[in-house]
């Protein structure tokens, strides 16, 4: 992905924050993933969720570390709220990148409060996703309601933020939806804020990529749960 070689030319730190079911587990993980493979330094993925919720990527903590990435989370009791050590020394380090998933809202972007003056530094980006089947993203309102939120807890600057459009109903999405679910994003968004790419599950990749109007990244859905019935 040659956003993604660009980026790391300048950024050693990646954070992905959006509303629960956005897609920001699966688009960490997959970004970790693509990291990982560079083969040019270690890459830590922080699981940044401090309550119980359905989609967590510490359900994979196994599958992540066979896939070469270095994964931290905290184990929990009930709902207590959690917080993963380490994160501050990570973020510090040059020579390793941080891919951290944030949970979803402004409770869960408190997580992150705390190293705010390491995520506004000019090595790394804070990436909030916009799924255009939503409901907080049926209306530049309800975008800037939320986001103000966030942005308010996690004391993250708004000049630090981009933006990653993912139209995705999981594994039943087709390329229709992709694309139509990318154009009304962007008629909300476009005169506000331009996304630096899309996501996609890898299936569909080729032929989104053909009538896509911004880059394109393919990502496996992980966080299924087919076996839940």
């Amino acid at each position: 992905m040659d956003l993604l070689n660009q980026l790391t030319k300048e950024k050693t730190n990646f954070i992905f924050i959006g509303e629960a079911g956005s897609g920001k587990s699966e688009i960490a993980i997959n970004f970790a993933k693509h990291l990982s493979n560079l083969n040019k330094k270690e890459c830590h993925l922080f699981d940044m969720d401090m309550t119980k919720t359905l989609f967590r990527s510490r359900d994979l903590n196994i599958e992540i570390e066979k896939m070469g990435i270095k994964f931290h989370y905290e184990e929990q009791f009930m709902d207590a709220p959690t917080l993963v050590g380490g994160v501050n020394r990570f973020l510090k380090d040059d020579n390793s990148y941080v891919v951290m998933d944030v949970g979803g809202d402004y409770i869960g972007a408190r997580s992150v409060g705390g190293f705010a003056p390491q995520l506004n530094k000019e090595n790394t980006v804070v990436y909030y996703v916009l799924n255009a089947y939503r409901p907080w993203s049926y209306s530049m309102e309800n975008i800037d309601k939320t986001l103000g939120e966030i942005l308010g807890v996690s004391h993250i600057h708004l000049n630090q933020l981009r933006f990653i459009s993912n139209p995705n109903l999981g594994q039943t999405t087709t390329v229709s939806d992709v694309i139509d679910g990318n154009r009304r994003m962007l008629e909300i968004v476009s005169s506000y804020v331009e996304f630096d790419f899309m996501c996609v599950k890898e299936e569909l990749y080729e032929e989104v990529q053909k009538q896509a109007e911004m880059p394109v990244m393919p990502i496996k859905l992980y966080l299924t749960y087919s076996d839940i019935k």
